[in-house]
C-alpha cells in the first residue's frame, strides 16, 4: 500500500495548506470509508448526491486516521490532525492513484467487458502469478472510486497490476483507462448489460472500447474476435491487436473442449489445458488469459500450472454440495441474457445427474426490451434437458411465460415470494439432482443457494 510523507502527498494531489510541522509525517494507506479506517490511514471524505464524507471525518480521526484530505468548499476543517486542502476530494484520490502508478511503474493489464470481467481477471492473475509479483482488483472495486483504491493498496514491489474496469455509462471507462494507462487492454465480450443506460449493443461496444483511450502507445489490445461490433470498429483504431474466440480465424482458439464435473479441459494449438471452472464459455475467458500470459512471455508449463490453480470469485458458476446429496451451481452474483443462456447450456450439457433444476430470476437494467429478453431465455430451455424450471420476480415471470411455449405448466413454477419458492424446491430435489441458481445481484438468489446447502 502507499506509504508517503504528507509533503509528497500534497504534491501528488495538487493540494495546499499543510502545516509546516506535519511536512515529514508519513501516512500508511488510504481509505474513503470511516467505518474501515486503520491506524495511520489518509482519509478521503468523498461527496455524492446523497452523502458527504466530511461529516464523518471526526469518526475517521477517532479510529486512527493520520491525516485528512479536505475540500476547499467545505467549512470547519478539523484542527487536531494534518489537513491537505484540494478543490475536489474524488479528483485528488484519482490523481494520487495516477501518481503512485507512475512512481512504481508496474506493467498494467486493464480488463473490461459485459460478462466475464472478474473471472478473466482471476484467470489472468493465476497464470501471471506463476512468474511475476501480481496485484489485482479485489471484489468489485472496479469503478471511479474502487480502481484508485485498488491501485493505492498495491505493494511497492508489484510487477504487474491487473485492473478490472466496470461502467454504467459512457465516459466512465475512458476515465479509468486514463488513470491506469494500461500496457495491455482486454475486452472479454459485448453483451446486454447496461442496455438501460446505453440504449443499444452498439452503444455498449463504443463504451467498452474506451479502454484503449489510455492504452500506452506501444500497448497491446486483446479482444473477443467473434464479436462483429468489435470487428467493425477495431481496424480504425490503428492498434497492435490479438484476438481470441471460438472460430479458427482468431489468433487463439480452443479445440477438444470437454466439460467435466470438476472443470473444463481444452487445447490451444497442440497443448492441453485444464481449468477448475465450469462452462465452455469460460474457455474463452481462459483464452484471453492465455493471450496476456503469452505477451508477458510466461512459459507454457507455468500457464498449465496457473490454470490448474485458478480460484474464481464467489457466486460465479460455483459448484457446491448441498443437503441430501443435491448439487448446486451458484451463479447468483449477476446475470444478463448472454451469461444466463451460457449457464443454462452448461447445465444441459452436464452428465451424471438424475434431475436438473433451474432457479432463474430477474435480469436488471436491460431497457425497453427487457420482457423480450426474458421470454427468449425461457424459450431456449430444452425440455428434454431440464426437469423443472423455477422463476422468481416480476421479470422472472416472463422467463416462465417463454418456457411455456415449449412445455406444459406442470414443469414450470413461478413465485413472487422467495420463501415459498424455497419451500417448494426443497420438497422436490433429491440425491444426485443438480440445481442452477442465477439472477441479477439485486434479486439476492444466494438465499436460495443457502437454503439448499
Amino acid at each position: 500500500m502507499i506509504q508517503r510523507t504528507l509533503t509528497e502527498i500534497e504534491a501528488m494531489v495538487n493540494g495546499s495548506g499543510l502545516h509546516v510541522k506535519f511536512l515529514n509525517q508519513q501516512i500508511n494507506g488510504v481509505t474513503t470509508d470511516s467505518r474501515h479506517v486503520e491506524k495511520g490511514n489518509l482519509f478521503f471524505p468523498l461527496v455524492g448526491d446523497k452523502f458527504n464524507g466530511h461529516k464523518f471525518v471526526d469518526k475517521a480521526i477517532e479510529k486512527g486516521a493520520a491525516a485528512v484530505i479536505w475540500a476547499e468548499s467545505e467549512i470547519n476543517p478539523p484542527e487536531n490532525v494534518p489537513v491537505i486542502l484540494v478543490k475536489d476530494t474524488l479528483t485528488a484520490l484519482q490523481d494520487l492513484a495516477k501518481g503512485y502508478l507512475e512512481q512504481l511503474k508496474p506493467k498494467v493489464v486493464g480488463i473490461t467487458g459485459s460478462n466475464g470481467k472478474t473471472t478473466t481477471k482471476d484467470m489472468i492473475a493465476a497464470v501471471l502469478e506463476t512468474t511475476y509479483k501480481v496485484h489485482k482488483t479485489k471484489g468489485n472495486f472496479n469503478n471511479h472510486i474502487g480502481l484508485p483504491l485498488t491501485i493505492l493498496s498495491m505493494a511497492e514491489d508489484t510487477e504487474i497490476a491487473i485492473l478490472e474496469m466496470g461502467m454504467s455509462a459512457s465516459g466512465e471507462i475512458e476515465l479509468l483507462s486514463k488513470i491506469a494507462k494500461p500496457d495491455v487492454a482486454v475486452i472479454t465480450n459485448i453483451g446486454e448489460a447496461h442496455l438501460l443506460d446505453l440504449g443499444s449493443r452498439e452503444g455498449i461496444a463504443e463504451a467498452k472500447l474506451e479502454i484503449v483511450k489510455g492504452l500506452k502507445k506501444d500497448g497491446l489490445f486483446i479482444y473477443y474476435g467473434d464479436e462483429p461490433l468489435l470487428q467493425d470498429r477495431v481496424p480504425s483504431l490503428s492498434l497492435s491487436t490479438v484476438t481470441f474466440g471460438e472460430s479458427h480465424k482468431n489468433d487463439y482458439f480452443p479445440t477438444n473442449i470437454i466439460q467435466e464435473l470438476n472443470g473444463t479441459s481444452f487445447k490451444i494449438k497442440d497443448t492441453e489445458y485444464f481449468i477448475p471452472v465450469l462452462g465452455k464459455h469460460n474457455v474463452c475467458n481462459a483464452l484471453a488469459a492465455y493471450a496476456v500470459a503469452s505477451y508477458f512471455e510466461v512459459k507454457n508449463e507455468a500457464i498449465i500450472e496457473g490454470f490448474s490453480a485458478i480460484k474464481i470469485s464467489g457466486m460465479r458458476l460455483e459448484l457446491v454440495q448441498g443437503e441430501n446429496g443435491v448439487s448446486v451451481i451458484n451463479d447468483a452474483y449477476n446475470a444478463s441474457p448472454t451469461s444466463m443462456l451460457a449457464a443454462i447450456n452448461l447445465l444441459e450439457d452436464l452428465k451424471g445427474f438424475n434431475q436438473k433444476f433451474v432457479v432463474l430470476g430477474d435480469m436488471l437494467e436491460l431497457g425497453e426490451n427487457e420482457k423480450e429478453f426474458h421470454q427468449k431465455v425461457g424459450e431456449s430451455i430444452k425440455q428434454d434437458k431440464i426437469s423443472h424450471i423455477f422463476t422468481y420476480g416480476k421479470l422472472g415471470r416472463e422467463i416462465a411465460n417463454g418456457a411455456k411455449q415449449n412445455r406444459s405448466d406442470e414443469y414450470i413454477h413461478h413465485y413472487d415470494d422467495k420463501q415459498a419458492l424455497i419451500e417448494q424446491l426443497k420438497t422436490m430435489v433429491n440425491e444426485k439432482d443438480v440445481v442452477l441458481v442465477k439472477a441479477s445481484r439485486g434479486m439476492k438468489l444466494e438465499e436460495v443457494v443457502n437454503s439448499l446447502i
